[in-house]
């Protein structure tokens, strides 16, 4: 049989090195910034914190779990990284003291495949040595995120120089990066729509880029920034892909990308599900344990299958892209948009339900729940909102059956 889902023994010492350094290493620390306040009563000491984890993450060499050895990485591959994000994201900067957090993550992936050998120096380097923050600019406020086509933001060449003028927001991490990637409209008549866009490398701070501010959300405010780009100038060299090639890297960028995001979401499931099942053990309510009434095993039953269903679904998808990165053609856009859709409304359910069982406890700060929920409502727009996936997942289904009679092609092209 070639399905096999267990790891290799090399892979599951791997696994239990990390749930064991995210445990000792990082939850005790974690759990002394949120009890002391420290980001906000003591600056120094939380940092201090912050790169005191990462300091043992490399000393425990598992530094940079994405990125290929020659970039000081451990070169996994997308179902690895599966196993590296279900345990990292159960913490709140698990993923981050590994160096494997959005939106550096993507943008590694972004600069390794797309960049010039100067911009890899210069840009990559830093972000593999964990020196530097980036981000990732393309959402704006006047036109539909989902459809970039529509971008507003114009960029024109004078000289050896691009200038740029446009507005972007909800630009996570802009506030602390040292660099952003920026997709600006450069091609007024392009021979499609998708190639009208091109990528650009901004050096940050800039003259011409204004932080308008951090826009407050449901979980507060957090380094989700509105830009103004005013007659930004960047040199020729700082053009990320070819002219009209945004599409294509933002693509490139953000498949893998969104797969990560599920990786992250499904450990914050199994938190939310442990909670659930922890929370029934141990109230006692009404003659009983709620793990003995049948509405409460109702609720464990479904969060359980659901959350079987997703990690069937990412696996699956990063096997896909492990193959598509390995040369093989695959396509793996069906999947990983089905696993995005499906996944970030697992999240919300599974968390709602755990908060149900904690009852006013779940709804009060005491317990990760309440934070979790604010951001699990986030993961069904974010890299795209569920009903863009659902018309990308319909048109693909009916392609699928027009093309060949049947819809299997579209429902994982599976062998059942």
């Amino acid at each position: 049989m070639a399905i096999d889902f267990s790891l290799s023994p090399e892979l599951e010492e791997l696994r239990k090195r990390i749930a064991a350094f995210i445990d000792v290493e990082v939850r005790p620390v974690e759990g002394r910034i949120d009890d002391e306040r420290l980001e906000e009563t003591d600056r120094d000491a939380y940092v201090t914190a912050l790169l005191g984890m990462r300091k043992r993450a490399r000393e425990e060499a598992l530094w940079l779990p994405h990125m290929p050895a020659e970039w000081g990485g451990m070169g996994l591959g997308h179902v690895e990284m599966a196993m590296v994000q279900a345990e990292a994201a159960k913490t709140r900067f698990g993923p981050w003291v590994l160096n494997c957090q959005a939106p550096n993550e993507g943008n590694m992936h972004t600069l390794l495949h797309w960049g010039t050998d100067e911009q890899k120096q210069r840009y990559l380097a830093p972000l593999c040595e964990g020196r530097a923050e980036s981000c990732f600019a393309m959402t704006e406020p006047e036109v539909a995120g989902s459809d970039p086509t529509l971008i507003q933001t114009k960029g024109y060449p004078d000289g050896d120089e691009w200038v740029l003028n446009g507005h972007k927001w909800f630009i996570s991490n802009a506030h602390r990066s040292r660099f952003a990637i920026l997709i600006a409209r450069t091609e007024d008549n392009p021979d499609i729509p998708q190639a009208g866009n091109s990528a650009f490398i901004v050096d940050l701070p800039a003259d011409g880029w204004t932080e308008v501010r951090q826009i407050e959300t449901m979980h507060g405010s957090t380094g989700h920034s509105e830009i103004l780009i005013e007659d930004l100038r960047v040199g020729a060299g700082q053009m990320l892909g070819g002219r009209g090639q945004g599409h294509l890297l933002g693509q490139y960028r953000l498949g893998p990308a969104r797969l990560a995001h599920c990786m992250r979401w499904i450990a914050q499931a199994q938190t939310a599900l442990d909670m659930m099942v922890d929370r029934s053990l141990n109230r006692f309510a009404h003659g009983s344990l709620l793990a003995e009434k049948q509405g409460i095993q109702w609720m464990i039953a479904d969060s359980t299958m659901e959350l079987y269903q997703a990690k069937l679904m990412v696996l699956h998808a990063a096997y896909k892209v492990d193959r598509a990165q390995a040369g093989t053609g695959e396509d793996f856009k069906a999947e990983v948009s089905m696993a995005k859709h499906f996944v970030a409304n697992m999240l919300g359910r599974v968390i709602d339900r755990s908060i149900q069982v904690h009852g006013a406890l779940g709804y009060s700060t005491d317990t990760p729940l309440a934070h979790m929920y604010q951001h699990a409502r986030w993961a069904r727009f974010a890299d795209g909102a569920d009903e863009v996936h659902q018309m990308r997942i319909a048109q693909r289904t009916i392609a699928a059956y027009t093309d060949t009679g049947s819809t299997g092609a579209a429902t994982g092209n599976l062998p059942v």
